[in-house]
């Protein structure tokens, strides 16, 4: 198994979970994830951040090791496959290589790097994973020992540029996950500053950033382009039928006619670059081998539809 500084190793995990894989497909349109703080405590009065499977599969699961042994449980509360990956937690990466500073909160720091399972809530009525959790609570320790790393300490920045100008962190602005060459790539993280602008004028980043101020129990990030990225199409939505932002008191709260136009007009604008750019790569990917993103994803082996 890699070093948990590995990252050429975390490269490739990266790229291989992000593409065309059999994990993405076997995702829910999106997916709540989190840490498993009681193993007691139901999904549903879980607090956990919706992830589209771009995001989880390209950012959050590659920070994990596996070593291929896994389990599988029905269980009967949540009505759910629990499927159980022995897992380590790539704790020694440079700090761009988190999709933000999870050690913003001294504890999920902690969980994360001492993890020693995956979960993955299989619905065997669409046949898909419709909740993931990381958790300290597995029957063996993590597959690697590793000490713990004290990072700087949270300045309040889920985003910042480093010595060498570049936009940090680096897993969030589609670098080393869309093609080098694709004629779209420069566009995105370009197209996403001005969009972020707006986001923040609308004070939509007073709730959606990952400390999460309001105690949302299904948390939307869009801090960073890949966040924002996998939830555009629904944050536009929710703008265009006025469900966005809320006031203190959790109550929909419209957005002035300009500041919505002006969300509107640059979430657009993102979409589209984003869409023309995942087209790209489609329709290159489809060029080399056949493609099979419809593919029907399969049960997990051994178990059958209770």
């Amino acid at each position: 198994m890699a070093p948990v500084d590995d990252q050429a190793a975390f490269d490739k995990c990266r790229q291989g979970l992000f593409q065309d894989s059999l994990f993405k497909r076997s995702l829910q349109e999106f997916v709540l994830w989190g840490r498993q703080r009681d193993p007691k405590l139901s999904l549903k009065d879980s607090k956990l951040t919706q992830f589209g499977p771009d995001v989880l599969a390209g950012m959050y699961v590659p920070l994990f090791m596996f070593n291929g042994k896994y389990t599988v449980e029905y269980v009967e509360r949540e009505r759910l496959y629990q499927i159980r990956l022995q897992t380590a937690f790539r704790n020694r990466l440079q700090p761009g290589q988190f999709p933000y500073p999870f050690w913003h909160e001294a504890e999920k720091w902690a969980m994360y790097e001492k993890a020693n399972d995956i979960i993955l809530w299989w619905d065997p009525k669409v046949s898909r994973v419709r909740f993931a959790q990381f958790t300290v609570f597995g029957s063996n320790p993590p597959l690697q020992a590793s000490e713990h790393v004290t990072q700087a300490a949270f300045d309040g920045q889920w985003r910042w540029t480093d010595a060498q100008g570049k936009s940090q962190p680096a897993v969030t602005v589609f670098d080393g996950l869309l093609s080098n060459d694709n004629p779209y790539k420069a566009q995105l993280d370009t197209s996403y500053k001005t969009f972020a602008l707006k986001l923040r004028e609308g004070q939509c980043f007073q709730c959606h950033v990952p400390n999460n101020p309001d105690g949302m129990k299904k948390l939307v990030l869009l801090q960073t382009p890949m966040h924002a990225a996998a939830e555009i199409k629904r944050v536009l939505k929710s703008v265009r039928e006025d469900r966005m932002p809320r006031d203190e008191f959790g109550v929909e709260a419209p957005l002035d006619a300009k500041t919505k136009e002006a969300l509107l007009t640059e979430g657009v604008a993102f979409e589209r670059v984003l869409d023309q750019a995942k087209a790209w790569e489609a329709s290159r990917s489809a060029s080399v081998v056949p493609a099979t993103i419809n593919a029907a994803a399969p049960k997990p082996q051994g178990v059958a539809t209770p």
